[in-house]
């Protein structure tokens, strides 16, 4: 008879780790973030993701952009986005319009509220209450946050053409002058640019359509956005890239890598020219077989040339609102810092 002789030591080539059970035991939420990177489904994407943000923070010659997408300033999210700005763990942000007033509203004193998400909507309506899943917002004082953006507009003047991130710092500038500390203010005491494709999509929309109706009219020029958005691609070393969600936010960052390749083909007759990204990380609960992610999944972004075949990426399947406080406390507690922030803001202001 033969007995059979495993090595039982040896890994399989097609492997690139093992899996190690987790112990109970006293840990910070750094280590134990690390630690999940050698567990599995989920747990290893965050754990994954964790590392490729270390990574990420620490490379010098890094612009990092953040991409927001989601409900996350009604959900209290948007003081750790700000700490994100604050701390400058990001250079650029691109988010829809809600998060970036949707924070404004907590910031002028106003209060979001828990509600059971089985709740009477034609009740709310009658109480004049605006219910976002299992939150709600007394929409009176929402109307106050909006005619404090119209204010806000009406201060602008009518002869300037602005881009996304100018009309944004120049409102961070306002908040901040009166004391509101929200995500604008803070990118605009960190000289942050903040572009937001979908401004109107949003209470910025009501405040500026008011003011239009009052025959205060800002022009808002989306082309002159993308190019800002283009020009600071353009003269960054490496590109990375943080998702908390996906939308028009992603993707509007993920075609700055695309017009560089048509810049190039197009003015420069450099042929077969890509710049993709070299860490990107996305959070987000979409699939690509519903649509939601179809053509634009970190994998599939490379076919693109908007993620670099070599990259460090990782996609996590978690609500965001699991997954960004638990990334910001293991940042924090770990004493992970960014290494050589940039300075951007003149790629606007210029």
């Amino acid at each position: 008879m033969h007995s059979l002789v495993f090595n039982l030591k040896e890994m399989p080539e097609f492997a690139y780790g093992e899996v190690k059970s987790l112990e109970v035991k006293e840990r910070s939420i750094h280590e134990l973030l690390l630690e999940m990177s050698n567990v599995s489904f989920q747990g290893r994407a965050l754990g994954e993701a964790y590392r490729v943000l270390i990574e990420m923070f620490r490379d010098p010659d890094n612009t990092i952009f953040l991409g927001l997408a989601g409900s996350m300033s009604t959900a209290g999210m948007w003081k750790i986005i700000k700490w994100l700005i604050e701390e400058r763990y990001v250079d650029v942000v691109v988010s829809t319009g809600a998060i970036i007033s949707e924070d404004i509203y907590e910031a002028m004193g106003f209060k979001y509220y828990k509600v059971n998400p089985c709740i009477d909507d034609e009740m709310l309506l009658k109480h004049k209450y605006d219910r976002f899943y299992d939150t709600v917002a007394n929409e009176l004082h929402y109307r106050e946050m909006e005619l404090l953006i119209r204010e806000f507009v009406e201060t602008l003047s009518s002869d300037k053409i602005y881009s996304t991130p100018e009309f944004l710092y120049e409102f961070g500038k306002y908040l901040d002058e009166r004391k509101i500390d929200s995500i604008v203010s803070a990118a605009y005491r960190a000289k942050v640019p903040v572009f937001s494709p979908a401004l109107v999509d949003s209470a910025y929309g009501m405040a500026l359509l008011l003011a239009y109706r009052m025959g205060k009219k800002i022009t808002i020029d989306m082309v002159k956005d993308f190019h800002q958005l283009v020009e600071i691609g353009k003269r960054s070393k490496k590109l990375s890239a943080i998702y908390i969600g996906g939308g028009v936010p992603k993707d509007y960052v993920n075609l700055m890598t695309v017009a560089q390749t048509l810049i190039a083909e197009y003015e420069e007759n450099i042929h077969d020219y890509y710049k993709g990204f070299e860490y990107i990380v996305q959070f987000t609960t979409d699939m690509p077989q519903w649509g939601g992610l179809s053509g634009a999944t970190l994998e599939e972004a490379v076919s693109w040339g908007k993620v670099a075949p070599f990259a460090k990426k990782r996609t996590v399947h978690v609500d965001a609102t699991i997954a960004l406080p638990i990334v910001a406390h293991g940042l924090i507690v770990g004493n992970i810092k960014r290494e050589n922030p940039k300075d951007l803001i003149g790629v606007l202001l210029n």
